[in-house]
């Protein structure tokens, strides 16, 4: 009996660690479905709910600017999907991140940039936040580096707890 009450209690404090910390926040998202008035530059086009990027050559989109409101101490994630057709050069995420007191700092989805002609991807870009650094102010952006089209749908920027 007393070897039936420790394997249960092994089993649920093993449950509990993999548990592990609260769950991330989504504090904004944008499917993209139709196109903001800010958006709507020449070479961006809606199109079956997504936005598409006829680059000539290297750009750079805002698509959105996010002030999050408990963004201190936490890991931000700032996550799109991506296609690409015929593109000669990169495309990848970049976030901005507006640090109250310390400036502006940036983090960019450079590890595994799309390229060439692609299917949906997902693609995440991650901002560490210590202790006593607070976000007040996100910004969204895809860079394009070369000619070619790019698709991009499902914006999010979620947070978790470090």
């Amino acid at each position: 009996m007393a070897r039936l009450a420790i394997a249960f209690l092994v089993s649920l404090l093993g449950v509990a660690s993999c548990k592990g910390r609260p769950p991330e926040t989504v504090i904004y998202t944008n499917p993209l479905d139709s196109l903001d008035q800010s958006l709507t530059k020449s070479g961006l086009t809606a199109e079956q709910g997504a936005l598409r990027i006829d680059a000539k050559g290297p750009v750079t989109i805002a698509l959105a600017e996010v002030r999050p409101e408990a963004a201190e101490h936490v890991n931000l994630f700032y996550r799109a999907k991506l296609r690409s057709q015929d593109l000669d050069g990169q495309a990848f995420l970049e976030m901005w991140c507006v640090v109250t007191g310390m400036g502006e700092f940036f983090s960019r989805g450079l590890d595994r940039p799309l390229t060439g002609t692609s299917d949906w991807v997902t693609q995440q870009t991650p901002f560490f936040l210590d202790s006593g650094q607070r976000a007040e102010l996100v910004k969204l952006n895809l860079v394009v580096t070369g000619p070619g089209k790019v698709w991009i749908d499902d914006v999010s920027l979620a947070q978790a707890p470090r």
